[in-house]
């Protein structure tokens, strides 16, 4: 039983009889239903199956990635162009508001720690009808005045957990929209960088051909003397133009898809492509050496597996919030304020008024709904296990397949390059003996065409293994790492930068 006493605003006390309702409530606060979250379980390789041999776990520590792992590569070009990424990439600027409303919504939910308070002001003025039942002057109607300054609070203690549980699952939430927003961030550097390399290879291919159609035009210069002084027929003349004119058609192409790069970069930037330029520079650098460290790291490294792992622990928590709808709802509501009819005596403690009030709901039928609640809860905790887990496999194939490639392609560059030395010796020993009439036109065409395709596939070898390279980064998670998350104060309001 519920009584209270008040001689005035300022002097009232609550006494609660018959039982101990307020520390019972008091006690039970400590509970919290629903599962304990721990990590689940994921396959992890005792080591890489391409890992280098010449590499070792014991790498010095200045070859291990860090925050800004473009710079690994030495170039100043591409360093200015990753650094306008953070300030001008709408992407990322998308990605950094939807970390801010992940915040906002931590915040929103801890409010159901505190009790709400509201406070307002009526004036009613009202004429009573004299015919009214119980009115002691029949005939009689009376005006009055009703002078209200109520302040009334509610509040529900957090007796099963559920606000707790609410909270644990936004923090969790939030945490998992700050590692999308670090592999946002990650995937637009890493694309600005591959876009980079591969515009830097179609610079050295339009090199390579601009350099090709210079020599077919000399070439077709002197199969004309030729002809001209009765050695060489016509039919030498037209497959001698046919070369040179296919020659810059392949010029032509190159040039149009280094455009392409060149627009996407602009857009990464935050760049208007009309008014974005990238200065010609021949792809010359080969792949640093970049340590892919031990496979048990991998889950601490990369913020798409981390932020997969933080849906899991906001999923369990959601099992409780579920299941805190099993149990009574509390409520306490007191109220105090000022009612008078007069504005004289409105504030006086004679008009002071006060009360408290608690009240326990528990649903008792609902056809099955919180059943239904709990288990798309716990289907949806599967679920996001499943998705971390398919994510880990994935992770783990993206590092071995770009450590197979860099393998593989510097054996490719190897033989490559000697291909390239036995084509031009084989285009000399071609030219000479046309020269010297001991053979035909058609065997120059045919040494011309395969030393082409050998340079530019030696030249676009090189431009895969720095792609490769960046994709490698990519995949180790360009040196992020999963402490990051716990830096940050969810329930700050402070924009937060990615890599930060």
């Amino acid at each position: 039983m519920i009584r209270v006493e008040r001689s005035a605003f300022r002097t009232f006390t609550l006494r609660v009889l018959g039982g101990a309702l307020f520390p019972g409530l008091l006690l039970l606060s400590g509970c919290a239903v629903g599962p304990r979250y721990s990590r689940p379980s994921a396959p992890v390789p005792t080591d890489y199956k391409e890992t280098p041999q010449n590499w070792k776990p014991a790498e010095p520590a200045d070859q291990a990635l860090r925050g800004k792992w473009w710079e690994v590569y030495q170039d100043p070009q591409l360093n200015a162009l990753e650094e306008k990424i953070n300030i001008s990439n709408q992407s990322l600027k998308a990605a950094q508001a939807q970390f801010t409303q992940a915040r906002a919504t931590v915040r929103y939910s801890r409010a159901d720690y505190y009790p709400t308070v509201t406070a307002g002001v009526s004036a009613t003025r009202e004429r009573y009808s004299g015919n009214r039942p119980l009115n002691l002057t029949p005939g009689t109607g009376e005006t009055a005045n009703d002078l209200v300054i109520p302040v009334d609070m509610s509040y529900e203690p957090d007796v099963w957990g559920r606000v707790r549980r609410s909270v644990e699952a936004a923090r969790a939430n939030a945490q998992a929209t700050l590692a999308d927003l670090e592999s946002v961030s990650l995937s637009v550097h890493a694309e600005l960088a591959v876009d980079y390399f591969q515009a830097r290879e179609l610079d050295a291919e339009a090199q390579l051909l601009d350099s090709t159609v210079s020599s077919y035009a000399r070439q077709l210069e002197l199969t004309n003397d030729r002809f001209k002084g009765g050695i060489a027929s016509q039919v030498d003349v037209a497959q001698a133009q046919t070369q040179l004119e296919t020659a810059r058609a392949q010029t032509i192409d190159v040039r149009e898809q280094r455009t392409q790069f060149e627009h996407a970069i602009a857009v990464l930037i935050g760049e208007p492509a009309s008014t974005f330029t990238l200065p010609v520079a021949v792809l010359s650098e080969t792949p640093p050496v970049i340590p892919p460290g031990l496979p048990s790291e991998l889950l601490e490294r990369r913020p798409d597996i981390a932020a997969n792992e933080r849906l899991m622990a906001a999923a369990n928590a959601n099992i409780g919030v579920a299941k805190a709808a099993y149990f009574p709802l509390f409520n306490l509501f007191p109220s105090a304020g000022f009612e008078s009819t007069t504005i004289v005596n409105w504030l006086s403690g004679a008009s002071a008024f006060a009360s408290v009030g608690a009240s326990a709901v528990v649903t008792a039928f609902d056809v099955g709904r919180r059943r239904a609640a709990s288990d798309q809860a716990r289907a949806a905790y599967d679920q996001a296990v499943a998705n971390y887990r398919q994510d880990v496999l994935t992770a783990y194939q993206e590092v071995e397949d770009n450590l197979a490639a860099l393998r593989l392609l510097e054996d490719e560059s190897n033989t490559e390059t000697a291909a390239v030395a036995a084509a031009e010796h084989s285009l000399a020993l071609s030219n000479n003996r046309y020269k010297g009439g001991v053979t035909a036109y058609l065997e120059v065409i045919t040494a011309q065409t395969t030393a082409l395709a050998n340079e530019r596939t030696a030249v676009q070898i090189s431009g895969r293994r720095m792609v490769d390279s960046v994709l490698l980064i990519k995949a180790l998670g360009g040196g992020w790492n999963t402490a990051s998350l716990s830096t940050v104060k969810m329930e700050s309001r402070t924009p937060i930068p990615p890599g930060q």
